[in-house]
């Protein structure tokens, strides 16, 4: 009867030294794996850097293009002195541009003071000319704008609202009359003051009734 055979030891040294080549291969494989990521901190810092020059130039832009608002003349505060301050300025703009053109002096009745949604369409219509030539956002593309779209608008409306009224519709009158040639004066211009009074104060009674005095439109 054959006796059974004692199993055979495995060698030490050859155990251990497969151990130690595999736990070689990982460290060289973790080695590789923390060399591919020491770039990152320097790419995070890079791309920090990228989108905070994006945010400036985004806010100069956006700077440079912010269009201010206009004032209302149906919310203007109850203060005079802005009042006429916001007449004065929009009277000497159609004086300068809006009457230059004939279509606009047609339509522009002399007591287009007395006409609250007038001054109101006037108002934003000169901001929107200053916001096309002379403003952070001036360009060639909003006066065009301008041109064909914002003032043919608006003179279409005071054609259509205000065209036919007139001073003697307020109060009977004699009529104006200016010099052959002479320029386009804003019409009903002498009102600028009773009209900034009485808006300043009392907007929602009833408007104050037009003086004899010359209005400085000289029809």
């Amino acid at each position: 009867m054959t006796a059974p055979s004692h199993p055979a030891h495995p060698d030490p040294s050859s155990s251990d030294g497969g151990a130690l080549a595999r736990l070689a291969g990982q460290v060289d494989t973790l080695r590789r794996q923390v060399a591919e990521l020491e770039p990152i901190p320097d790419q995070v810092g890079e791309l920090g850097r990228l989108v905070g020059q994006l945010s400036e130039a985004l806010a100069a832009v956006t700077a440079r293009r912010r269009i201010p608002a206009a004032p209302s003349w149906l919310m203007a505060p109850g203060d005079t002195a802005e009042t006429r301050r916001l007449l004065d300025e929009l009277c000497a703009w159609a004086q300068a541009v809006f009457l230059r053109y004939p279509d606009a002096a047609k339509v522009l009745p002399e007591c287009w003071l007395f006409h609250p949604d007038v001054v109101e369409e006037l108002l934003w219509l000169m901001h929107a000319w200053l916001a096309a030539y002379q403003g952070p956002a001036a360009s060639v593309g909003a006066a065009g704008d301008w041109h064909d779209r914002q003032r043919p608008g608006v003179v279409n409306r005071l054609r259509k609202e205000a065209g036919s009224c007139s001073v003697e519709r307020h109060q009977t009158r004699p009529g104006w009359s200016a010099p052959a040639g002479a320029p386009v004066a804003v019409p009903g211009a002498g009102h600028v003051e009773l009209i900034a009074r009485w808006w300043a104060s009392g907007r929602d009674t009833a408007a104050p009734e037009p003086t004899a005095v010359d209005g400085g439109g000289g029809r």
